[in-house]
C-alpha cells in the first residue's frame, strides 16, 4: 500500500526563510527535511524537541575531512589501537 503524504504551505518573513535556510545548509539539511525531522520529532516525543545548531569551526573542519575520506574510500586509522592512541594523545595521556 502507497504511503499517503500531505503538503504543508508555511508563511514567513523572506530575510527570516533565507537565514534559516542558509544555517540548515550548513548542517547539510533541506527546509523539507527539517520540518520532517521536526514533525517526526513532535508526534515521537510529545514535545518540542532540542536546538539544532549550525557546527562551529571545529566541527565542520572534522566534518569535511570524513566527507574526504568516505570519497576517498580511505580509512583515517591503521587500526583501532592507532585512533585510541591518537585520542588518548589528544586527552593528554
Amino acid at each position: 500500500m502507497k504511503a499517503l503524504t500531505s503538503s504543508l504551505h508555511v508563511r514567513m518573513n523572506t530575510d527570516m526563510k533565507q537565514q534559516a535556510t542558509a544555517a540548515l545548509a550548513a548542517m547539510g539539511m533541506t527546509a523539507s527535511e527539517a520540518v520532517r525531522l521536526l514533525f517526526h520529532r513532535i508526534a515521537a516525543d510529545q514535545a518540542f524537541p532540542l536546538e539544532l545548531k549550525v557546527p562551529n569551526a571545529q566541527t565542520r573542519s572534522a566534518m569535511a575531512e570524513v566527507d574526504e575520506l568516505v570519497r576517498a574510500r580511505k580509512a583515517r586509522f591503521a587500526s583501532a589501537d592507532d585512533m585510541f592512541a591518537e585520542l588518548e594523545e589528544a586527552n593528554g595521556r
